[in-house]
């Protein structure tokens, strides 16, 4: 593929979100624009919300310069920062979209400043106590020999449908999500239809509130978790093994595990030379998985927003983030959190 974005990548994006600011009325694409407001992509996360809000206090109170945050997918984001309309991508998962993704960067519609984090997981998860039991809760071991995701149609009933008393349902990604795709096409060629329906989820919220009813109930549940993520953080939970991945069963109908990605950090390619001080900052950006595990976890332990998780990092994590940014921004943003 030589240009940064499909044919069919760019039809896709267009029928189904259209970011503001992104095309005009007459349906052209806006020239890219000058720096007033330094705009970031939330591409429908926590982790991302969080990271978002972390550079953007940063950016504000230490440099002083004014952010916002747009919402949209992620092929809409990458579009977004790859044409102008938007400026920072905090958190792409870059092995979603690698083709896009590479030819963005090697065209230089965007530049990648930094690896936000170096590895993930993602996958088919089970609470642990579906097979191991849990003596302290009385749950005895429903399927004590699940291990693969290729074992789940000898256990269907154990995790039937509400709806269909003859499949078992897996709760499954946002349609907006790369993940949605590759689970539909797993459920096709592992033959899992045959025994399961799989549900969709309109929204992070809608899909981890599936979860939390089912653990809190000790009942079986089998579906779309990824790490980082706070629900990784806070519940006994156990992915589903795939095949070992490789890029040619990969490619070839997703018949392998999901690769680990690195989480990227990009920009639009006029960021730097626009604001050079900003651009150094987001380079020296990297947190853990650990760390991010722990800030969504303190959220939802706490039942906190996105901005006040941002600010408890900030706090509890200062040798971390003080090491991305002069002494004088550093000291800006410390005297506002008091």
């Amino acid at each position: 593929m030589e240009k940064s974005m499909s044919f069919i990548f760019i039809i896709t994006l267009i029928s189904s979100f259209v970011l503001a600011g992104c095309i005009n009325s007459s349906g052209s694409i806006v020239p890219t624009r000058a720096i007033g407001t330094i705009k970031f992509a939330d591409a429908g996360w926590e982790s991302i919300r969080v990271h978002n809000e972390i550079a953007r206090i940063i950016i504000e109170d230490g440099y002083g310069y004014k952010t916002e945050s747009i919402p949209g997918s992620e092929t809409a984001s990458l579009y977004a920062i790859s044409t102008g309309s938007m400026d920072v991508y905090m958190e792409i998962w870059s092995g979603s979209y690698p083709v896009e993704y590479k030819s963005a960067i090697e065209n230089g519609d965007i530049i990648e400043a930094s690896v936000n984090s170096e590895s993930t997981r993602q996958g088919l998860y089970v609470p642990t106590y579906v097979i191991e039991g849990d003596l302290e809760r009385g749950i005895e071991p429903k399927a004590p020999n699940l291990k693969s995701i290729h074992d789940l149609p000898k256990y269907w009933e154990i995790f039937g449908d509400p709806d269909d008393p003859n499949k078992g349902r897996i709760y499954g990604a946002n349609p907006e999500w790369n993940a949605n795709k590759v689970f539909r096409e797993k459920m096709k060629n592992y033959g899992l239809y045959k025994t399961f329906n799989y549900s969709e989820s309109v929204s992070q919220t809608a899909l981890i509130k599936t979860f939390i009813n089912a653990y809190d109930k000790g009942e079986p549940w089998v579906g779309y978790i990824w790490t980082p993520t706070w629900t990784a953080g806070l519940y006994d939970i156990t992915e589903l093994t795939d095949a070992p991945y490789n890029e040619k069963n990969w490619l070839n109908g997703y018949r392998t595990e999901f690769p680990s990605q690195r989480l990227t950090i990009a920009v639009h390619n006029k960021l730097p030379e626009q604001v050079p001080e900003v651009f150094a900052f987001l380079s020296n950006y990297s947190i853990s998985n650990a760390i991010t595990t722990d800030f969504l976890a303190y959220m939802k332990k706490y039942d906190t927003t996105t901005h006040e998780a941002a600010i408890w990092f900030l706090k509890e994590y200062e040798e971390v983030w003080t090491t991305w940014v002069p002494d004088n921004v550093s000291k800006k943003v410390k005297a506002k959190l008091q």
